[in-house]
């Protein structure tokens, strides 16, 4: 009489998905347990349906098998070495992506009984700082510096003068001195509290832009390419006034 000893291996199979919101940058353990007594020669693989390959870690009794795994999780994915004999098959992955958002699946492939599916993960990673927020950031570091570089230039061709005459003389000299060199295409504006004074752009003069009070009663220094003397003259003066000058 002939016996037959039929060996009867039970796993734990869990396939409800469990779902798990993170930030990008920090790192994750996804769960899975599974019994793994009596299984010959069982390979865990965790995987996404959604890439090729799709072999996103896979460990044995000898160690971690990652031959076949996608090249966007080199580096980033590991598992406990002692995985198959406690039956904790968590996959612990570092440096969350934005494109890390899918499904995990957590499987156990035996030569004898083929391949079990454990159970799934639904991971979805967020930005730790919506796009906006980080362009708002970028547009007010721009907007300090820039500022910062306008104050800092501004010292170079504001200065105060306090020039005094007599109501007898001809003309008077209004000081500015630039220390830096100026551009082809500078613009010099003299200005007093309301009205155009003098405009120079382009290596000559702008009468039609300066105010009909002034007209003819003007003139400055020609020389802008290199740093020079930005005074203007201007004759006869005929009352007291602040004037600016701005490059």
């Amino acid at each position: 009489m002939k016996m037959f000893v039929v060996f009867v291996i039970l796993l734990h199979v869990s396939q409800h998905a469990s779902a798990v919101e993170l930030y990008e940058g920090v790192s994750f353990i996804l769960p899975c347990q599974g019994d793994t007594f009596g299984l010959f020669d069982p390979t865990v693989v965790w995987s996404r349906s959604d890439l090729s390959p799709p072999t996103v870690h896979q460990h044995q009794h000898q160690g971690d098998e990652l031959k076949d795994q996608n090249q966007r999780y080199s580096g980033r994915t590991s598992m406990k070495t002692d995985a198959l004999e406690t039956g904790d098959l968590s996959l612990n992955l570092t440096d969350l992506q934005l494109s890390d958002s899918a499904t995990y699946t957590c499987s156990i492939r035996d030569k004898r009984i083929g391949q079990i599916r454990l159970t799934d993960v639904q991971l979805e990673v967020k930005e730790r700082f919506p796009s906006w927020v980080k362009a708002l950031l970028v547009l007010l570091v721009l907007l300090v510096v820039s500022g910062g570089l306008l104050f800092h230039f501004r010292q170079y061709f504001m200065k105060g003068y306090k020039v005094g005459v007599e109501s007898a003389v001809e003309s008077v000299l209004l000081p500015c001195q630039a220390i830096v060199c100026l551009p082809k295409d500078a613009k010099v504006e003299w200005m007093d509290s309301y009205r155009k004074v003098h405009v120079y752009k382009n290596g000559s003069d702008r009468p039609e832009e300066q105010d009909q009070f002034y007209k003819g009663r003007t003139k400055i220094k020609r020389n802008l390419l290199e740093p020079g003397d930005l005074s203007l003259t201007l004759k006869p003066p005929t009352d007291t006034n602040t004037y600016t000058c701005t490059v």
